[in-house]
């Protein structure tokens, strides 16, 4: 039985690894800068002068955390550019799309982010929650480990994760010029959870000081 690779034939770790390195990165700094960032504003009292504005919950959390969505498309410019560099690592795909796929998973890690701000009380607690929340992530999304050869229950958990189907868009689009169209159950999913999570925390955010 000979296994034939048709979009890695030369099997080269780079050309797996670096799309999917995008998804871990901005996994790990999303949510963690956003949840710090909030927990700190809390802890310093700065909610007091937001409580006396008119604005709602959800418009003083976006409001907060919108820069980190700038933050994030750098993050993935750099990655994009260091693994065509260095690696030989070629973007197949629509340019566009792929940009359109990160922002969706930006939001999506910064919607956990603010859900796990509303979890916690101090800057400490915001850091070990957020390494809970993706060091799963990142043994079970299929970056480090084949996603076919983990267990049933491990895959059926692993699709709750936004990482897992981030990593499939990346490599969708990087290397086999797959179209958003070709990959909308994914874009879907990340849109799913970054709703499910942004209603559960704005529900959680409450204009008051604890």
């Amino acid at each position: 039985m000979e296994i034939v690779s048709f979009y890695n034939p030369g099997r080269r770790a780079p050309l797996n690894s670096v799309p999917a390195l995008i998804g871990v990165i901005l996994t790990m700094t999303m949510v963690l800068f956003t949840a710090i960032a909030l927990v700190r504003e809390r802890e310093r009292g700065n909610l007091e002068f937001l409580i006396t504005t008119p604005l709602s919950p959800l418009e003083l959390t976006l409001g907060k955390v919108l820069p980190f969505v700038g933050i994030g498309l750098v993050q993935t410019t750099v990655v994009l550019i260091l693994g065509s560099v260095i690696f030989d690592v070629p973007v197949r795909g629509s340019v566009p799309e792929l940009y359109a796929a990160a922002l969706a998973f930006i939001l999506a890690a910064l919607s956990l982010g603010i859900l796990v701000s509303t979890l916690v009380k101090t800057q400490f607690q915001a850091m070990q929650a957020a390494t809970f929340t993706f060091l799963p992530q990142i043994l079970m999304s299929g970056f480090m480990f084949p996603f076919s050869g983990m267990p049933r229950p491990v895959q059926v958990l692993a699709e709750l994760f936004p990482l897992t189907h981030f990593i499939r868009l990346m490599r969708g689009i990087v290397l086999r010029s797959a179209g958003l169209e070709d990959l909308w159950k994914e874009l879907a999913a990340l849109g799913a959870f970054s709703a499910v999570t942004l209603t559960v925390a704005t529900l959680r955010f409450h204009k008051r000081l604890d």
